[in-house]
């Protein structure tokens, strides 16, 4: 049974790592189709006004918290979250748990090129892992149609979106019954991370959750995006005194 919290009406499970990736297991195992949605601060108030998003990550089969930040929210709640579930960090933990089973990915996003080249990097880094199909996330109404029968015709164990928030959720959403996929998760900006185009922070920016200062400082033209984070911050204080 899921152990929920919310912050801001947005509900995470209480996960680590390690049972997130159990989950996401159980998941394969079961019947239908399932959704995993990956929010930072960011998403979750882009959900405060957008009410399709906060429906998308309401309807999520599993919800976990893609910023240190919502880790930091969730103490005012009853139930706080365990620790940072990021989205990147638990598609490498599935690719080493699932890389010698039968279980197969889709890459789904990113400039041409990127995913192409992110799976040539992660079957590399994890011998074994099974990546059934790739495509760019550039298109327009008549290539979805083909990349959604793309899909469903290798029917992929996990499908990876990485279009952005909020178009990778409501994307995953509105088409989750087409696809064939048993799982699929929104992953954001990872293939660029594992094609090698962006570098993580280092380790103990990760450690102590500053990879958004680390972003800061490496990518100076994010400033405007991360006035967000002190306004989530406001808006939790905000809504815990009202309580």
């Amino acid at each position: 049974m899921r152990k929920i919290t919310q912050v801001l009406n947005v509900p995470f499970d209480a996960v680590t790592m390690k049972e997130a990736v159990v989950m996401v297991k159980l998941l394969l195992e079961t019947g239908g189709q399932h959704f995993i949605c990956t929010p930072n601060p960011e998403i979750v108030m882009e959900a405060q006004k957008d009410k399709e998003l906060m429906s998308v990550l309401r309807e999520a089969d599993m919800v976990v918290p893609d910023g240190i930040g919502v880790v930091w929210a969730s103490k005012y709640s009853s139930i706080r979250l365990k620790e940072r579930v990021a989205g990147y960090d638990l598609t490498q933990n599935l690719f080493a748990e699932l890389a010698k089973t039968e279980k197969t990915f889709y890459f789904f996003g990113g400039a041409p090129g990127v995913a192409t080249e992110a799976a040539r990097r992660m079957q590399r880094k994890y011998p074994g892992l099974k990546i059934v199909g790739v495509h760019n996330g550039y298109f327009d109404a008549k290539e979805e149609k083909l990349i959604i029968r793309d899909i469903k015709k290798l029917s992929p164990s996990i499908l990876l979106v990485g279009l952005g928030a909020p178009k990778q959720e409501k994307w995953i959403y509105d088409n989750m019954r087409l696809l064939g996929a048993k799982v699929s998760i929104g992953v954001g900006g990872s293939f660029d991370v594992m094609a090698g185009n962006v570098k993580r922070a280092p380790k103990p920016f990760q450690k102590f959750g500053l990879e958004w200062f680390y972003r800061l400082l490496t990518q100076p033209t994010r400033w405007r995006r991360m006035m967000r984070l002190p306004i989530f911050a406001f808006t939790v204080l905000k809504t815990r005194k009202r309580r």
